[in-house]
């Protein structure tokens, strides 16, 4: 096996995406589906959000799986193979464990055998930190092709009695393909990060980590469910927002007005119109799509950034600018230059949404599902789940081998 360094003797002279691919499972969650979990109604969540839905995977959907298959579509569409690939991120809070490493798993679904492979916790700002640390790869000549995965399954870790939680996330992945090229120009021009302690205990897991491992007592608690304060979140995420966009864009040398269009996270479509006002800019300069997947963390920007370009959003030449909170807080800002040919996501048709990860010898998992929301996706169409009719811990419906 070979290793990173292998494929450039030297920089580039330019990095840029040659690549993008989004997978989202194919199961919906609506609105309507919530008010039979919690207190809460379709008005209610629009209003205050712009969700109408989201996506939930399947039993034997895991956030490796998701990843992968958005993966092999960016690889496919930068027109090159697997093993083209020299390094692998992927953004995740949610990894199909504390370890391996999610990236690990990602490699070998897709088929890779040489490239370094390793995780980022960002939260939701993981998919622009991914981004930002492939382009140093590049940049610097250590890789050629690396490939950013942002992919979460977060709704096996919402506690589906919280209406402040369980009806703003959904499952999905992002990815992209940097790639190092001879022609100057184009790619990243401006980059922020930022990251601010005092709010982290604004968005976080209380059990789990070396703080607080699990135990039948914290499982008890329901400590490894996401907790949020809110309205704190709404405040910093509206000034971030706005303050790491606009510093991405200065460092770019440009105004915000020359910005083609913004993809920006998608928590809430109110906090994406507060940062268009900020901005000064109409909200059609900005990419939407909260309202059929919600929040989907750290692949929310790569989704939205594959759904542009299908919707003919982007063209080449056009400024773009990616922008992302989280959990921590942490925020990031990415201006940049498109030069891909956006017809080029046509060689991604023939990938079909199917990745397989093998499983551990002499172990199984428990159903995945979180009890009460299996309640409702396995009945749809029936009456409100009363709390006492699933126990927690035990299964709603029987665990499927994941497939082959």
């Amino acid at each position: 096996m070979s290793g990173i360094g292998k494929v450039t003797a030297g920089a580039p002279r330019s990095v840029r995406v040659s690549g993008w691919g989004s997978y989202v499972p194919e199961r919906v969650l609506s609105n309507a589906d919530l008010e039979r979990l919690v207190d809460t109604s379709d008005e209610w969540i629009r209003t205050r959000t712009g969700i109408r839905e989201r996506r939930v995977a399947a039993p034997h959907e895991t956030t490796a799986t998701l990843g992968a298959i958005a993966a092999k579509r960016a690889i496919a569409t930068a027109g090159l193979e697997p093993e083209d690939i020299d390094v692998i991120v992927v953004a995740t809070l949610t990894p199909d464990y504390p370890m391996p490493s999610t990236a690990a798993l990602v490699k070998e679904a897709i088929g890779n055998s040489s490239a370094a492979a390793f995780d980022i916790a960002a939260a939701c700002s993981g998919f622009v930190f991914g981004y930002a640390t492939a382009d140093s790869y590049v940049r610097s000549g250590l890789a050629r092709h690396v490939l950013v995965v942002g992919a979460e399954l977060l709704t096996r870790f919402l506690d589906f009695e919280d209406r402040g939680t369980c009806i703003l996330f959904g499952d999905g992945a992002g990815a992209v393909v940097l790639s190092g090229s001879d022609e100057p120009g184009g790619g990243m021009a401006g980059l922020e990060m930022t990251t601010d302690p005092d709010g982290a205990y604004m968005i976080w897991l209380p059990s789990g980590g070396s703080r607080s491992p699990a135990s039948a007592e914290t499982a008890r608690r329901g400590e490894h469910f996401i907790r949020m304060e809110g309205r704190e979140t709404y405040r910093y995420a509206t000034r971030t927002l706005a303050t790491s966009a606009l510093t991405a864009i200065e460092k770019a040398g440009w105004t915000p007005d020359q910005v083609d269009l913004f993809i920006p996270h998608q928590a809430n479509i109110r906090i994406i119109e507060a940062v268009a006002k900020g901005l000064r800019l109409p909200l059609d300069r900005f990419f939407v799509n909260i309202d059929r997947y919600g929040n989907t963390s750290a692949a929310s920007v790569g989704i939205a950034l594959d759904e542009a370009v299908a919707e003919g959003r982007v063209k080449v030449g056009d400024k773009l600018v990616f922008v992302a909170f989280g959990a921590g807080f942490t925020s990031g800002a990415i201006a940049l230059e498109w030069t891909a040919d956006p017809t080029d996501r046509l060689r991604a048709a023939s990938v079909e949404p199917v990745a397989s990860v093998r499983a551990p010898l002499d172990w199984s998992s428990v159903d995945p599902i979180p009890p009460r929301l299996a309640a409702v996706l396995d009945d749809p169409n029936g009456p409100p789940v009363p709390l006492d009719d699933v126990v927690p811990g035990e299964p709603a419906h029987a665990h499927t081998e994941e497939p082959s």
